[in-house]
């Protein structure tokens, strides 16, 4: 089809003709939004790189769950900073640790919001690496059953759904093992199933105090460069035993979110991480960006990439949006 018999604007003249072809619709029921569980009472320590955010208290976090839910967000993930930390990240798997707490206590006030825990070790470890360490190296095969331990006082703490973000081989396997053994085949998985070692976790590892004290990553988050092996770690992770698949950050792994989407039949989500959420905030800061519009802009490419599932530290502000987006469409 040519011009002129041909002419797309014709479809573009007016909104009502927009809405009726629009290809990708972002809801919010696409998205996820992640909190920050610390210990106290009345506890909000501001995240300055996320503005915003906050490190919350169980109190605090309650009343920004029920936030959340009265928006329609269908669930949230949860971090924790711990009051102590120690080689083997014991208050990971605590279980009084500070996100079984706080799973509690949400379940308690707000059974219908789905709480998703993260499963790692790098909040809980002197080291601030993901594992056990021996000498400088992280024990990959040692540290399995830390953190299918640390799955299985999430869910026996009420849970929903448990999203392991290690990177360490043959996780998930370990982890549904263990919650099957112990009569909870029915808990889902969501696995960090492609996470790179990305500049962009900056503000996260603030927000969390979960930065490495030594080396980095590198051996067990992938390399930025490598897009085949992504499609490996899905497949290893859907092999395992995997519900849901996750590529992590979204905005500079767009293609791989929707290779991700083309091999498999799982739902996919991706973490639209703090590094990108933070330079949207400065921008509009600074005034160089309309905020709202590229925020908005930014979700749905990454709905278009494939993307069923969004982590955003924006879910909040979006799910504003789309609800008075509902409501004068209606």
């Amino acid at each position: 089809m040519l011009f002129p018999d041909y002419r797309p604007r014709r479809l573009r003249r007016n909104e009502a003709f927009r809405r009726m072809i629009r290809e990708t619709r972002l809801s919010v029921d696409d998205l996820i939004l992640p909190l920050f569980a610390i210990g106290g009472k009345g506890v909000k320590n501001p995240i300055p790189s996320m503005p915003g955010h906050f490190q919350l208290s169980v109190d605090n976090i309650v009343k920004t769950a029920r936030e959340a839910y009265e928006l329609g967000i269908p669930a949230i993930i949860l971090f924790g900073l711990p009051d102590k930390k120690d080689p083997l990240g014991t208050q990971a798997y605590a279980k009084n640790g500070i996100v079984q707490k706080t799973v509690r206590e949400i379940k308690n006030k707000l059974p219908d919001l789905m709480v998703i825990t993260d499963v790692c070790l790098c909040e809980y470890t002197d080291h601030g690496h993901c594992g056990i360490v021996e000498g400088n190296i992280v024990d990959n095969d040692a540290t399995l059953d830390l953190l299918a331990r640390t799955a299985l006082s999430h869910v026996q703490s009420g849970a929903d759904m448990v999203a392991p973000s290690d990177m360490m081989d043959g996780r998930v396997t370990e982890i549904r093992n263990v919650l099957d053994d112990n009569g909870l085949s029915h808990v889902p998985i969501m696995s960090y199933a492609v996470k790179y070692c990305s500049a962009y976790y900056g503000p996260f590892r603030e927000a969390a105090d979960s930065a490495p004290r030594f080396g980095d990553r590198k051996t067990y988050q992938m390399d930025p460069a490598n897009a085949l092996e992504a499609i490996r770690e899905v497949s290893m992770d859907v092999e395992e035993g995997a519900d849901i698949v996750m590529v992590k950050p979204a905005l500079s792994y767009l293609d791989i979110i929707h290779r991700v989407r083309e091999e498999v039949d799982l739902p996919v989500a991706a973490y639209n991480v703090s590094g990108e959420f933070a330079m949207i905030k400065a921008a509009e800061k600074m005034g160089w960006i309309d905020g709202e519009r590229v925020m908005m802009e930014t979700l749905m490419s990454i709905k278009r990439a494939g993307a069923d599932i969004i982590l955003t530290y924006f879910a909040m502000e979006a799910a504003k949006i789309l609800r008075n987006d509902s409501m004068k469409a209606s």
